[in-house]
This record gives structure tokens, C-alpha cells and sequence, in this order.
């Protein structure tokens, strides 16, 4: 397969993605579903979109223009997906096969019906690339190493891979700025960057930064519409559970009945929990953020006003040239 064989399937495949039904959308959720109850048809139809606009032919060719990719040795590329939101390994499934090697994935027990049938919809674009990629248990002879996990897994990926060329990812989150000037739509926005998925990506804002005295009540108005999240029960358990923890340890925090919001030093909140801190200046929002910048996956500011930040409402929205953790996927695969 040539390079411009592999752009024509994958612009194809986001064609495809564009075209599904609201029915063919619904199966496609009720499948994923029934292994992780998180992904809901909503969240389902939410990523897919995402992946469609990332196929878009323009952007895929801006992307892959700075790469030397018809020079590249074919590697057997070992890739430890994720299964924290829908289809979240489709980037480093993408870019494997775009830069030509093979490619071998484990796959999250959590998100293996979705990521199974991109694939085996590629495949009947382009049936060559039946040969480009297996889904496996083990990684023994992949030549390379691509892995996400937590910082805890991240060790194992270390001691297990670290002879290897790799890129191993840790845990990461989003942050999100206030002023307290914010319109009602710009905090609406925010509250899409915070509870799309449930806030379980890495790119779902955990963490807001707020001036001293900052009250969060046109924050909550703003969001009372998202109050039907709690129609899920696993995120009513973590709401209830968290209020019990807050209030028998008699921790100052809001609430307004599906979210908890608490000061906090730490990055990653729990699920219905948003976590605050405050700054006195813009000096002092800029050495705060630094400091964390390691922990960091994006942040957001009303459109997008702080330097390095994106507007509200985009954090879910990467294109394909925004890699995870900052580290370039693509250059790596480039180099093998």
C-alpha cells in the first residue's frame, strides 16, 4: 500500500463515520454499552463526530505534510490502548497505519467493540489492510511501544518495555480558567468540556482556576440543564458517595445537587467532583499553571483569551495534529 492508498481509505473511513444513521449510531452504542456502561449513545455519537472531522482530507494532509513517511522501515509497533472514553485509541491506531508500520493492539476490555469495528470497517474500504494490523494479548515481539495508562501502569510499561523505543503516557487532565467577566454561554461551554464522557478523559476539565472570592453560582445556572447526568447510575453513585465523603469529613464545598465543587491542590477530582483553586494575579495564574504543566493535557479560557489555551467547549474536539501528552506520535513512528 502506498501512502496515498492509506489517506483515501482513512478520508473514506470518516465519509462513512459522517453518513451512519441515527439507528446504525444507536447499535453501535447499544454493542459498546453492553461491555461498559459509561459509553452511552450520546458519548458514542459525541466521538464518533470527532473521528469523522479528523478524517477530513485537508486536515489529514496538513498532518502527515512535515513527515517523511515513504522512507519508513516497517516496524511491528506494539500500542497499549485505553478504554476510558469511546475510541480513544483511534489517534495511535491512525498513526501507526498512516506512517506504514504494523500494527499490534491490545485493546481495553472497556472499549474493544467500537475499536473493532472502525477496523474491520477500514478493512472493507481497503482490504490491504487486513495485513497491517492484529488485535492481541501479548506484545512479545512488537519492535516498539506506544502505551496509556495511569501513573501506576506506567511503571509496569517501564520496567516491562523500557529496552524498547517508546512512548509510554501517564496521567493526565485538564484545566479551566475563570475570571468572573464570563457570559453565561462561555460558562455553558465550560460545562461541556467538564461533563462530556463524565468526565473521564484526560482531556475533561478536572480543575478550575478561579480569582480569590470567586462564588460559582452563574457557573452552576449556567449548567442546570446537565442536571439529567444523574439519570446514570454509576454517576449518581459517585455523586452520592463523594457528598457523604464531603460532609461527614465536613469538607467546605458547593453543590448544587448533580455536581460537587472543591477547593483542592490535587489535578484529578473524582467523578462529580470539580476541583478549585484560586489566584491573586495573572503572574500568579501563570506560575500555578506552570507548575503543573507536566500533569496537564489542555487547558481552556473563555475563546481561548490565555495564552496556550483553547476556548471553552473545544477541549473534546483534538485535531489529529494534537497529540496526547504533547509528544509526537507521529515523529516518533517516523524515526523507527
Amino acid at each position: 500500500m502506498t501512502l496515498e492508498n492509506r489517506i483515501e481509505a482513512f478520508v473514506e473511513l470518516g465519509l462513512r463515520l459522517k453518513k451512519l444513521t441515527p439507528d446504525e449510531r444507536q447499535i453501535w452504542a447499544r454493542m459498546a454499552s453492553a461491555k461498559n456502561n459509561w459509553f452511552n449513545e450520546e458519548n458514542v455519537s459525541c466521538a464518533l463526530r470527532g473521528i469523522a472531522t479528523m478524517l477530513e482530507e485537508q486536515y489529514l494532509r496538513e498532518w502527515i505534510y512535515p513527515y517523511h513517511l515513504k522512507h519508513v522501515t516497517p516496524k511491528k509497533v506494539g500500542v497499549v490502548m485505553a478504554g476510558n472514553i469511546p475510541m480513544v485509541g483511534f489517534h495511535d491506531f491512525l498513526s501507526v497505519l498512516m506512517s506504514g508500520h504494523y500494527l499490534k493492539a491490545k485493546l481495553s476490555s472497556d472499549d474493544e467493540v467500537l475499536m473493532k469495528k472502525l477496523a474491520s470497517m477500514l478493512v472493507e474500504i481497503e482490504p490491504a489492510f487486513a495485513n497491517q494490523f492484529e488485535f492481541v494479548d501479548m506484545l512479545k515481539d512488537a519492535e516498539a511501544i506506544i502505551a496509556t495508562g495511569s501513573d501506576n501502569t506506567a511503571r509496569y510499561f517501564e520496567y516491562y518495555f523500557g529496552n524498547r523505543p517508546h512512548i509510554i503516557r501517564k496521567n493526565r487532565t485538564s484545566i479551566g480558567i475563570l475570571t468572573g467577566h464570563e457570559e453565561a454561554d462561555d460558562l455553558a461551554a465550560l460545562g461541556e468540556d467538564i461533563f462530556r464522557y463524565y468526565g473521564l478523559g484526560c482531556r475533561n476539565v478536572s480543575k478550575v482556576f478561579v480569582p480569590a472570592g470567586y462564588t460559582f453560582d452563574k457557573f452552576f445556572e449556567a449548567n442546570q440543564h446537565r442536571s439529567t447526568i444523574l439519570e446514570h447510575h454509576k454517576y449518581q453513585n459517585n455523586y452520592d458517595y463523594n457528598k457523604s465523603i464531603l460532609l461527614v469529613n465536613r469538607v467546605p464545598h458547593f453543590d448544587n445537587g448533580f455536581m460537587l465543587v472543591q477547593q483542592s491542590e490535587n489535578m484529578v477530582s473524582p467523578i462529580s467532583v470539580l476541583f478549585y483553586d484560586t489566584f491573586s494575579s495573572l503572574s500568579d495564574l501563570r506560575q500555578k499553571i506552570n507548575a503543573v504543566k507536566d500533569k496537564t493535557q489542555c487547558i481552556v479560557s473563555a475563546h481561548g483569551w490565555l495564552e496556550g489555551s483553547i476556548p471553552f467547549g473545544e477541549a473534546q474536539c483534538p485535531m489529529v495534529w494534537d497529540y496526547a501528552d504533547g509528544v509526537d506520535t507521529m515523529a516518533f513512528l517516523q524515526k523507527l
